[in-house]
């Protein structure tokens, strides 16, 4: 079996579980070294299972090449720290996929105003500086590719998470800008909009009581970054649904 990211040295954001982590296990799986990172480590876990070391720990009984990082994606010297640590392990970043989210359910007269300022720090301001802080090296070795993950709350009404919509909103109009802007320089950015639910302990906690039976594996989000990261080109520019990927896959596998 062809290992499609032999080579390539990828950071995930939000990897300590859930997609994250799957996606940081699929691009070890096909090859690529993997920059795990969250504001969850070992020495400082969250209440919810899972850290960075942990995900790195996968990747490594794997056979793969891992390095863990605490980052909040909210602060330059995090990024700028995560930066500095990826160049110096690895050398480069070809592939950044910004999954590190935060939501909030409650309307919007009853939602404290510092928590919709966290979601759009999270949501918004992270991807934009993560892409800032990584897309010059990308530049400066012939391209690379951003991988933003969004959701369907963008384009939904009435989900009660109002602040989370206008972030994945305001995520997919930036990945928009940013793939025109980057053109020239052959860097590809994608807004994977995600329109299931996928069953993560994170997306539990917002729903609680939901029933779960029709809820998608995390594993799906790995093999849907590993497909955009090896066809980054021809996606460059759009939002694009798990949907539109599995009939593109299908496509391809069957010669069409």
């Amino acid at each position: 079996m062809t290992v499609q990211l032999t080579g390539k040295v990828a950071v995930v954001t939000g990897a300590s579980r859930g997609i994250g982590k799957a996606i940081a296990l699929a691009f070890a799986d096909e090859g690529a070294a993997v920059v795990c990172t969250s504001r969850t480590t070992d020495t400082e876990p969250a209440k919810l299972p899972g850290t960075n070391d942990e995900t790195v720990r996968a990747i490594e009984a794997r056979g793969g090449r891992g390095l863990a990082v605490r980052c909040d994606v909210r602060k330059e010297e995090d990024v700028e720290e995560l930066r500095a640590r990826t160049m110096d392990a690895f050398g480069r970043c070809d592939i950044l996929v910004n999954n590190a989210g935060i939501s909030f359910p409650g309307n919007s007269l009853e939602l404290p105003t510092k928590r919709w300022d966290l979601v759009m720090d999270v949501n918004v301001r992270g991807p934009l500086l993560t892409f800032k802080a990584f897309a010059p090296q990308m530049i400066e070795h012939g391209g690379g590719t951003v991988i933003n993950v969004s959701s369907g709350a963008a384009k939904a009404v009435g989900a009660g998470r109002l602040s989370y919509a206008v972030s994945k909103a305001a995520l997919d109009k930036m990945t928009v800008g940013l793939a025109a802007e980057m053109a020239p320089q052959h860097v590809s950015c994608i807004s994977l909009g995600l329109e299931l639910p996928v069953l993560t302990e994170g997306f539990q906690l917002v729903n609680p009581g939901a029933n779960t039976a029709g809820w998608e594996s995390p594993g799906i989000m790995g093999e849907a970054a590993v497909w955009l990261a090896t066809h980054a080109p021809e996606y460059s520019g759009r939002v694009v649904s798990i949907a539109e990927l599995r009939r593109d896959y299908t496509a391809a596998a069957s010669g069409a």
